[in-house]
């Protein structure tokens, strides 16, 4: 249990169902009812719902057309992105009072390390309830916070008591509660893992941790090393306030499939500016550029080119307008488009320098999915 970085304070803040409760504490008629964000087409997804909307068994990701079936007085609401990035803002800004060491996982939730905090009491439970505290009284919402002394402790603890939850996991007291935890709570244990573990009677974090080293590495890939660390209390990471990209880039998915090749090139042409914008606000050029298309089969490519010097603007445009196999889209229809740019280079090219763009940075992954 004990790491070479000592004994620290870990906290994970998680917003509660946080999309869904901007729109019910903006507008008081959805207040209590069930609600989902997200887009009424065909091929929209859940992109939040709120605890009412969870009692019928509807959840993020889930198809909008299942939502609707298990709850048909559901209220479908659009994302204003701009407002929950507003949002998030304030709250990092809470954070940020009482540690630098803060790494944002997502619009919604962040990796606290108080173990040196700025103020605030000693212990991290009062500083997490008095986050919580803050957050409520500035936004108007509601936050859960796991307490423990490394990340994964603390994320798993700040889902047990949600919504507006809190929860510790002592050192003394973190072996037992893994053994006693269900291997399907394990951060890392996605659907595919979980029911190779039920096929080998790995049901409880007991049972994860009766194999060896060897043998979780052997079932389990590279993820086997994590596996038997975690399952007994051990995780060494630390609290990265800066994440390094290794790539930057845009999608999005069409509701209906298109197969005009004029209107594909706007389209695309429209998310590689995104991506180009994110590149900006990132403050990173790159030599590689990556074209991704899902025809209307599912079927998924990618193609890309890579240039010694790097891209300006107008190069990235026509090379993703080059990398587009026109006779394959016109065939099959497309129903997702897709550019990233990675390889990232120390510096941007000198003539593409004078480039100015005015933009408030975003989650990569969230705007496309609300789309």
């Amino acid at each position: 249990m004990s790491t070479t970085l000592g004994m620290r304070k870990i906290i994970h803040i998680d917003m509660d169902s946080f999309f869904a409760s901007v729109e019910q504490r903006d507008f008081p008629e959805y207040r209590g009812k069930a609600l989902v964000v997200g887009g009424n087409g065909p091929r929209s997804v859940v992109a939040a719902a709120s605890y009412e909307a969870r009692k019928f068994g509807v959840h993020s990701a889930m198809p909008m057309v299942v939502a609707l079936r298990k709850c048909p007085d559901l209220i479908v609401t659009p994302h204003r992105f701009e407002v929950y990035e507003e949002v998030s803002r304030s709250i990092n800004e809470i954070f940020h009072e009482y540690t630098d060491l803060v790494e944002p996982l997502s619009l919604d939730e962040a990796f606290l390390d108080v173990t040196q905090a700025r103020k605030g009491p000693a212990s991290a439970s009062l500083i997490a309830r008095e986050i919580k505290k803050e957050i409520r009284e500035r936004t108007g919402l509601t936050a859960s916070a796991g307490v423990s002394y490394n990340k994964f402790l603390a994320k798993i603890a700040s889902d047990m008591d949600k919504p507006d939850g809190f929860y510790l996991i002592k050192p003394e007291e973190a072996e037992a509660f893994l053994e006693d935890l269900d291997v399907g709570l394990f951060h890392g244990v996605g659907k595919v893992t979980l029911e190779k573990m039920h096929q080998m009677k790995i049901f409880k974090g007991r049972d994860l941790k009766l194999l060896t080293l060897q043998e979780q590495v052997k079932h389990f890939g590279k993820a086997g090393n994590y596996f038997y660390n975690v399952v007994r209390g051990i995780d060494e990471r630390p609290v990265i306030p800066h994440r390094e990209h290794k790539s930057i880039g845009a999608e999005r998915t069409f509701e209906t499939d298109l197969d005009d090749f004029e209107v594909i090139k706007e389209k695309l042409a429209a998310i590689t500016d995104i991506m180009w914008k994110r590149c900006e606000s990132n403050r990173k050029g790159g030599k590689t550029v990556t074209l991704k298309l899902r025809f209307a089969d599912f079927s998924t490519i990618t193609r890309s080119h890579t240039s010694n010097t790097g891209f300006a603007k107008n190069d990235v445009d026509d090379v993703v307008m080059c990398l587009l196999p026109a006779r394959d889209i016109l065939e099959q229809g497309i129903r997702l488009i897709g550019v990233t740019i990675s390889n990232f280079e120390d510096e941007r090219p000198q003539h593409d320098k004078q480039l100015k763009f005015s933009f408030k940075g975003i989650d990569n992954n969230a705007l496309d999915e609300l789309k």
